[in-house]
């Protein structure tokens, strides 16, 4: 691939392919899903909120006419503070099921409107990620829910670092570093950062039922490397500090 340059030459395009997006959204999915279905950090939900109105069989046709009114204004009141929405009008199914099915999807919020809600001017917002509802009066709905979407973004996210924290053992010598890799963590270690070091590990911590640790990567935030530390793996001087862990 090339393209034209300021001076009107031509240059080759930086390139590369290792399956980002894939493993990316792999990774999101096991990381925050649960056994009701996805559980989707609301900046990357194709849709944020589903609203879905709930009338009862014995409404009468204005009261539905009325409550469906209202959902198409919440939707335009979100949409205009460019919360992606979805709507459920479906007659055919119970709440219940709708609720499911927006659940396995995972969209961020689902908003229920039924005849109390109507009477009371409130809405409920439900969270997919904690399953907490609260009450929110019309003429904040505009401003709450955008809130909302932020805090399960940060909660989502201070969620996912704790459990990846936990995960992660700083380790200096071998016998650490095995012990970590058994229990199926990743080890933080400093590193000669050679490649016949790294092909030395590999054998080295290779069980019968388990493959041998590679380098994950070099984290950009490096702690300060005590001064005449060494490679756990050769005993040669470290140049920095790397993951590593198994495949399984």
């Amino acid at each position: 691939m090339q393209f034209e340059t300021e001076d009107h030459g031509k240059s080759h395009a930086w390139q590369n392919s290792w399956g980002l997006t894939t493993r990316s959204l792999g990774v999101m999915i096991m990381t925050h899903g649960d056994d009701k279905g996805l559980v989707l950090p609301p900046r990357v939900a194709p849709k944020q909120v589903v609203i879905i109105p709930i009338p009862k069989s014995s409404s009468a046709p204005e009261q539905v006419a009325a409550m469906f009114e209202q959902v198409k204004a919440f939707k335009a009141s979100l949409e205009s503070s460019s919360v992606r929405v979805e709507t459920d009008y479906r007659t055919n199914y119970t709440p219940g099921w709708k609720y499911n099915h927006w659940e396995l999807r995972g969209v961020p919020i689902r908003m229920e409107l039924g005849p109390k809600d109507m009477d009371n001017k409130t809405v409920v917002l439900a969270r997919r990620d904690t399953g907490a509802k609260e009450f929110v009066p019309w003429d904040q709905v505009a401003t709450r829910v955008p809130e909302l979407l932020e805090q399960i973004q940060a909660d989502m996210l201070a969620k996912a670092k704790a459990r990846y924290d936990a995960c992660v053992e700083t380790v200096t010598t071998w016998d650490a570093f095995m012990a970590a890799l058994n229990n199926k963590h990743m080890a933080l270690a400093p590193w000669a950062d050679e490649e016949e070091v790294e092909e030395d590990v590999k054998k080295r911590s290779a069980t019968a039922d388990a493959m041998g640790a590679k380098t994950l990567c070099i984290p950009f935030e490096q702690p300060p490397l005590p001064e005449g530390a060494v490679c756990f793996a050769s005993g040669k001087p470290a140049k920095n500090w790397a993951l590593w862990g198994r495949s399984y």
